[in-house]
């Protein structure tokens, strides 16, 4: 197949679209061109693959990246076998082209999430939910979707492939464990980011708190403070594979996620990465992320905004490394069970490949 992945929301390195879907359909051997924000984002293009560089949709600039996108479609969707689109944005941009290959990947609760954005003013954001709910309908008549959660089958009518937020499992993860956690992920004042913060500068200096990912203005200042203080290490915007190497050895992973609509039904990634990397997790008790863990027996649930308790979870990590160890073995054996990329890879790469020879008849 020649197939188009396409997101002008997503940073080019976006865990699920850059290094597990586009590398699965790279290994199947089809060919593969990334249309996606490299000059927006700052990210370096790759030698090894074929891109199109295209504005980025965000807060209230809009417009350009969906013009852009919808050009893009008009001249050259037909050019490939499947168009695979991220954002509900370029479902809004493909109205009215007849291009049989497209499908779109839902990976967020949009309509959720837009209850949270401080771009948008809260009296507006019902209507923007709204506008989300009418998309994915729209969607859902046009073209095929895939679902990264199975709690989003709910927010649609028909039944549709699940091609999981799982994860690729290092086959060694053995390294001495240190007095050091990690944050793996966007930075922002909902995802915990404050809080991270703050156990930072609780656990320093004999437990040092490492933060792996870009932040928000809404919490950028306070990590950056805190990182000249000496209380966090930030490291800014690491690519996913290389972040991951990070996890070994590490006392815990952390998830302070706060108690939002938009985190209550969806598994935060970076809690599998954890747990496949041989880490423990401690996070708050979002239903899906508690369900996990728990469930497992990989981790500790702390109160949402409880710094305190927090702390006290990565301090009782350090002090029995035999329980440590012991919800290290259980997650990373939970993952080899049920969470494993591989099984989700042939999935994914199947299902492009059913649907493209569907519509070539």
């Amino acid at each position: 197949m020649r197939v188009l992945v396409l997101t002008v929301v997503h940073d080019p390195e976006d865990a699920r679209i850059r290094h597990r879907q586009i590398v699965a359909l790279r290994e199947a051997g089809h060919e593969v061109t990334l249309a996606a924000p490299f000059g927006d984002t700052g990210r370096e293009v790759p030698s090894d693959l074929a891109v199109i560089d295209i504005p980025r949709s965000h807060g209230r600039h809009r417009l350009t990246a969906m013009r852009t996108a919808r050009r893009l479609l008009k001249r050259h969707g037909r050019d490939y076998d499947i168009v695979l689109m991220h954002d509900p944005e370029l479902v809004l941009a493909s109205i009215g082209l007849r291009i049989p290959g497209l499908v779109w990947d839902v990976h967020e609760d949009t309509a959720a999430a837009l209850r949270m954005k401080q771009w948008l003013p809260k009296v507006g954001r019902p209507a923007g939910a709204a506008l989300i709910r009418a998309i994915e309908r729209h969607a859902e008549r046009r073209m095929p979707l895939l679902l990264a959660e199975e709690s989003y089958a709910g927010r649609f009518r028909k039944e549709h492939t699940i091609v999981r937020n799982s994860v690729a499992i290092p086959d060694d993860v053995d390294a001495r464990v240190d007095d050091r956690v990690i944050y793996l992920g966007r930075l922002t004042a909902a995802r915990g980011g404050l809080d991270l913060v703050e156990l930072g500068r609780r656990l320093a200096p004999d437990i040092k708190v490492h933060l792996v990912g870009p932040a928000d203005a809404d919490c950028a200042a306070a990590i950056e403070a805190a990182q000249a203080d000496g209380a966090v290490t930030w490291h800014g915007f690491v690519p996913n594979d290389e972040a991951l190497t990070m996890l070994p050895g590490a006392l815990a992973g952390l998830s302070l996620l706060h108690e939002q609509p938009n985190y209550a039904h969806s598994r935060p990634t970076k809690i599998v990465e954890y747990m496949a990397h041989g880490v423990p997790v401690i996070s708050t008790p979002n239903p899906a992320s508690a369900e996990l863990i728990m469930r497992h027996r990989c981790g500790t649930i702390v109160p949402f905004g409880d710094v305190g308790a927090a702390e006290a979870a990565v301090r009782a990590l350090q002090a029995d490394p035999a329980e440590r160890r012991r919800m290290a073995e259980a997650g990373r054996a939970a993952v080899i069970a049920h969470y494993s990329w591989d099984a989700d890879a042939d999935l994914f790469v199947h299902s492009l490949e059913k649907l493209a020879h569907a519509t070539a008849r």
